[in-house]
């Protein structure tokens, strides 16, 4: 599809947001990953670039120069010999460094060539790989070598189990280093790995990995949450039931959970015996589109997808980010709180690939005390931290300054992404970290398991807006027709070709659901199905959730998060969920407003301050038609208000029907949903 090129350049309608930090210049961008990236390409290529925006755009409009100038000044480990790094430039169906041979955990075990700015220390063997902090039993700390040592354990046992090339291997586990162990081990065969994290009820997972018929299944029978002792033999038994052609299951004892009710189970620690004869670690060598891994889609609109992604494209996509973006290198620290199923996890274990330490964290964050993760962090001095835009706003709302009571100077970028955040979210962030930390907050998705858009050290920060567009991102906002606009809001699409789009989706003959997915809206353009704003002034942008739970009012459009920008900052609004019923009859519809209160009350003074807010800082056409008091808002495990689904419910449609519960962060938060769905079916709605 051809995009039109005219582009709506009318003055924002927005004043411009406040400068939260300005780009960083001279000799200080020099001591960055890219900066010293600039000069490799300066020198090696005969490119030179005078901000971020021209960079950005060489990067797009050259994908062949950009994409080989990646893997060659990573040295990425590759065995094969590519012509060059993109050939025919379609979606889908691109192909990507066609003749490379790599392999995913290699790069992984090893480090790539470059893990560092030139001139940077050396990381050792001898040094700290992983970081293992639980609440159910001891922390751990594994070396480079001890990792190394515990994938060729693992990766012959799974040989000696039949385990080859193509086989699937998935993990019923938390983000624990074993989790990464095993997924090294898998990848080291060219196996495919999936996980769930043991939080995941038997139908989410079995509906997730009985797709894709696994041959050997890792799993914990428990955990502790907090005060929570949580027991999963039974849950365990029935996963194992629902998954045909099931053959080996290892146990993963964990603090005080043992494996002994697991019938047939391999202990963890027998592989080690299992593999007393083992060789030295080795790796399969494969084509860049050979599958690495399989993430799955949330579940929250219909049966999970189940999302093929690659070795090439892991590799390509992931050092890029984490270097360039994130100024992530050797030596460094990364912690971000993920679950084994959020893609956050695959790029906390994709930091090993530039020599960086992972700090994996099991358990309830927000236990004892929300201070818990800052206390973590002065103590384990990451260099990078992420944090969800929940908890920054739980934060302030608690008056909460870690940047006083803590000593958090080991930070460099503090990462978040899920959802949208308020201004008064950034300035908490800046007041707090200052002028000189990048606050990298960005956007993208579990089927490219990246961002679209972010921030990073040669790019500005924006109270309220996402810095600006990645580099190997073509990202526009299109209207209905396919035109290209700015100023105003639009549908999220990209437009050429990235490393790390899936190989396709498990067991879909003929990629006819993968198609409908990205590429029926805008034949030939990824369709992500965001709506999103870039400013022509700035080149920031925001995006206001979900296009298909973009609210329509009489025709004009409203996102979510401009009533959530409004709500969120009145003292006694906890949290909020809108969502726009559709009138069969061709009416207005009916707007639904969901509000969890500080005090669990909804007293009619509050009602009609929120009515007013909305009316004075929006417009009249945002006050909802009903204001339904709950004591939380129904989220998913990585923190997006369920929206779409909670629509769903509102027309009749059974919650089961209209989500996997198992996606849920809060169960319990849908019965209030339901009990609101059935009054609205049988009266309210008009």
């Amino acid at each position: 599809m051809d995009v039109k090129q005219t582009r709506v350049d009318v003055a924002a309608s927005e004043p411009l947001p406040a400068l939260l930090r300005e780009p960083v210049k001279g000799e200080e961008l020099k001591k960055t990953f890219l900066g010293d990236y600039l000069d490799w390409l300066r020198q090696n290529r005969g490119e030179k670039f005078e901000s971020y925006d021209e960079l950005q755009q060489w990067t797009v409009r050259d994908l062949n120069g950009f994409w080989s100038s990646v893997w060659d000044y990573f040295e990425i480990r590759d065995h094969g010999s590519y012509v060059e790094a993109l050939g025919e430039q379609i979606m889908p169906g691109a192909r990507w460094f066609t003749g490379s041979l790599v392999n995913y955990a290699e790069n992984a075990l090893l480090g790539v060539g470059r893990t560092a700015p030139q001139g940077a220390d050396r990381v050792e063997d001898q040094d700290t790989a992983i970081i293992g902090v639980s609440q159910t039993r001891g922390r751990l700390e594994v070396t480079f070598a001890e990792l190394q040592e515990n994938v060729a354990h693992v990766r012959q046992a799974l040989k000696q189990m039949g385990v080859g090339k193509g086989d699937r291997v998935v993990g019923y586990l938390p983000n624990i280093p074993e989790a990464a162990i095993a997924f090294l081990a898998a990848a080291s065969l060219g196996a495919v790995w999936a996980a769930c994290p043991p939080e995941f009820g038997p139908q989410g997972v079995i509906d997730r990995f009985a797709q894709i018929r696994p041959k050997v299944l890792f799993a914990v029978t428990g955990y502790v949450h907090g005060k929570k002792r949580i027991d999963r033999t039974e849950e365990l038994a029935e996963i194992r039931a629902g998954l045909p052609g099931l053959e080996t299951t290892v146990g993963v004892p964990y603090g005080e959970f043992g494996i002994e009710a697991v019938p047939g189970a391999v202990s963890w620690s027998e592989l080690a015996i299992t593999a007393e004869n083992s060789h030295p670690l080795e790796f399969e060598r494969v084509g860049f589109s050979h599958p690495l891994c399989i993430l799955f889609s949330s579940g929250t609109s219909g049966k999970p997808k189940a999302i093929v992604h690659s070795h090439g494209g892991f590799l390509a996509e992931h050092v890029k980010n984490s270097a360039l973006s994130w100024d992530l290198r050797a030596g460094d620290r990364m912690v971000w709180t993920t679950t084994t199923a959020w893609m956050v996890w695959n790029s906390l274990v994709s930091a090993l690939l530039l020599r960086a330490t992972i700090i994996m964290v099991d358990g309830d964050p927000g236990y004892p005390d929300m201070e818990n993760q800052w206390r973590l962090a002065e103590e384990l001095r990451p260099t990078l931290m992420g944090i969800s835009p929940g908890f920054i706003i739980s934060c302030r709302d608690a008056e909460l300054e870690p940047g006083r009571h803590y000593q958090l100077d080991s930070i460099r970028t503090l990462g978040s992404s899920g959802s949208p955040l308020p201004d008064t979210g950034y300035h908490w962030v800046r007041e707090n970290f200052g002028q000189e930390v990048v606050f990298n907050i960005g956007s993208g998705g579990t089927d490219v398991c990246t961002a679209f858009v972010q921030s990073g050290p040669w790019q500005a920060d924006w109270a309220g807006e996402m810095s600006g567009k990645c580099l190997g991102v073509n990202v526009v906002a299109l209207d209905d027709e396919g035109n290209e606009v700015v100023d105003e809001f639009g549908e999220l699409v990209v437009l050429s070709p990235m490393p790390s789009m899936p190989v396709g989706f498990w067991g879909d003959n003929g990629d006819q659901r993968y198609l409908e997915s990205y590429f029926k809206k805008y034949p030939g353009l990824w369709w992500h199905g965001d709506r999103i704003r870039f400013r022509s002034d700035t080149g920031s942008c925001i995006i206001t959730g979900r296009s298909d739970a973009t609210l329509n009012r009489g025709g004009v459009r409203m996102g979510t998060a401009e009533f959530y920008n409004v709500l969120e900052n009145l003292d006694d609004v906890v949290d909020s969920l809108i969502v726009h019923v559709e009138d069969p009859a061709g009416g207005n519809g009916q707007l639904v407003l969901f509000v969890a209160t500080s005090d669990g009350t909804l007293v009619t003074e509050r009602r009609n301050r929120i009515t007013q807010e909305l009316r004075t800082k929006l417009s009249p056409r945002h006050v909802p038609d009903h204001i339904v008091l709950v004591e939380a808002v129904p989220r998913n495990r990585t923190g997006k208000k369920l929206e779409i689904p909670v629509k769903k419910i509102l027309t009749g449609i059974p919650a089961a029907e209209a989500l996997s519960l198992d996606s849920l962060a809060n169960p319990g938060a849908l019965a209030e949903v339901e009990k609101f769905s059935r009054l609205f079916q049988a009266g309210a709605r008009r």
